[in-house]
């Protein structure tokens, strides 16, 4: 499926592709490995929208990405060029959405991570018209942690998500504000989304299916730098590719800390030199620049060289459909450069943080099995033997059931599993330990090559015979090809 050709070839084939978009004027490092001739770009922070009231309206845009040549043809919510504003939200608020479609074609909005009423989730039967205003309105029942909004139209998520739909939404809660973490949005709590692109030559979006883009982008910036205060820093950071996983670490090899991931802090904050995220996760972590000298840099780098296979992003070819000049390779995400610490800086971080009680194997009302089929021979995947359709109820879950669902993955590749609704803790995986850090409340995990994970859920709250919840994997391009399901909760 995959043909592996030779280093030097690959050498040659980054090269000459580097080249080729130079004399178009982009000077950047297409790796985005840090050179004294690298051009680098300050990160762009998406603005915020706090409150009880949010209006988004979605529309077509254009963003210079390259120093010279024509803009790319993007969509951007609320008049970014590119991604959309962060929402932030307290926990036990009502909120009121209202989402207008400004494209030509049909959209819709998840709410990612939400533990919310099906007919206000946003999946593919929450349809928005173009110039038509969709206007849900729910309790926000989740934890303090980081979720995002994004299109979940069938057959249309990879389109629109890679033309630049989507945004981060932080929640609040009394638990976490009392804790002594870093919290100043944009300048020592970083939200980081990370992706990556594909340019055809007049430097436009390639949206033809494929898995992975050539370019890194982080909030949307082509080799993005940032300033940080000499003192711990938070970064949010949400993996928003289409395939690609990330291995993340710093290029000197320090020591980072995960307080929290997809539905909330951690009990405890886990120390790590490495951090695998899978598309659709999201974790928090702290990085102590405190001993760093003022002037000093850094990077964060994705360490995806020598991945096995079934690693998205681990296979060795740089064109085609599963090709990417960043295929297995280590490249930089962010250059960080050290500068004086703030007022109130953190300087230590606490050594619990929040009380979980998860749900547990022994606490099990019920049980579902899934299994990922097809992708033979370059096929589309789907679940149980069967695609996607609007119409098939997969599953019906009893109101208040607490369920081991089990997912195993196939032969084929790996994938990113998320379940709508609900947020779980993973009891177990076929390839051995829990990573300690995903140990948490999670709505996404990635499953192996071969593997079966279970997780343990609990589906209290709105019971409805009419509309579903999503699961699937997040691929969007295996999603959108049928990789795909629905439940009720009865």
């Amino acid at each position: 499926m995959y043909l592996p050709i030779p280093t030097c070839m690959m050498i040659f084939l980054i090269f000459i592709y580097s080249c080729n978009k130079s004399s178009s004027g982009n000077s950047s490092s297409t790796t985005g490995t840090s050179s004294s001739d690298t051009a680098y770009n300050t990160l762009y922070i998406p603005p915020t929208l706090s409150g009880t009231s949010f209006n988004l309206t979605l529309s077509k845009s254009s963003k210079q990405f390259f120093k010279t040549g024509s803009s790319t043809a993007t969509y951007g919510y609320n008049g970014q060029n590119f991604w959309g504003p962060t929402l932030i939200m307290n926990k036990g608020d009502n909120v009121q959405m209202n989402v207008t479609n400004g494209l030509t074609d049909t959209t819709t909005v998840h709410w990612h991570g939400f533990h919310i009423p099906a007919k206000m989730d946003g999946g593919p039967h929450q349809k928005i018209a173009p110039s038509t205003t969709w206007s849900p309105n729910f309790l926000i029942m989740n934890n303090a942690s980081t979720y995002w909004y994004h299109p979940h139209l069938h057959q249309k998520t990879f389109e629109q998500l890679t033309m630049g739909a989507g945004g981060f939404i932080i929640v609040k809660d009394p638990v976490e504000a009392a804790l002594n973490l870093p919290r100043k949005y944009g300048t020592d709590d970083i939200p980081l989304v990370l992706t990556s692109r594909r340019f055809n030559s007049d430097n436009s979006f390639d949206i033809t299916t494929h898995a992975y883009g050539d370019y890194a982008l982080v909030n949307g910036t082509i080799n993005a730098q940032i300033s940080l205060p000499k003192q711990y820093v938070r970064f949010r950071i949400l993996n928003a590719e289409t395939e690609r996983a990330y291995n993340l670490g710093f290029s000197d090899n320090r020591t980072f800390y995960v307080i929290g991931n997809d539905g909330g802090l951690l009990s405890t904050p886990v120390a790590v030199t490495r951090l695998v995220m899978s598309v659709g996760e999201r974790y928090e972590i702290l990085v102590n620049l405190g001993n760093d000298a003022v002037g000093s840099s850094l990077s964060l780098k994705a360490y995806n060289s020598n991945q096995s296979f079934g690693f998205p992003g681990a296979e060795p070819g740089t064109t085609g459909e599963f090709g990417s000049l960043l295929n297995n390779v280590d490249f930089q995400l962010l250059k960080i450069n050290v500068t004086t610490s703030i007022a109130s800086a953190v300087t230590n971080i606490p050594t619990t943080l929040v009380s979980n009680t998860y749900w547990k194997s022994s606490d099990v009302t019920n049980s579902i099995t899934t299994a990922i089929n097809g992708g033979q021979g370059g096929s589309a995947f789907y679940f149980d033997n069967n695609f996607y359709n609007y119409t098939t109820i997969n599953q019906t879950i009893p109101l208040n059931a607490i369920v081991n669902w089990t997912f195993s993955g196939g032969s084929i590749f790996g994938h990113s599993v998320h379940i709508h609704d609900v947020q779980f803790n993973i009891v177990s995986r076929s390839t051995g330990a829990i990573a300690p850090y995903e140990t948490g409340w999670k709505d996404t995990y990635f499953i192996h090559l071969g593997e079966t994970v279970s997780v343990v859920a609990k589906f209290s709250d709105f019971s409805d015979t009419t509309w579903p919840f999503m699961y699937h994997c997040h691929f969007p391009n295996h999603e959108d090809g049928g990789l795909m399901g629905q439940f009720i909760v009865k």
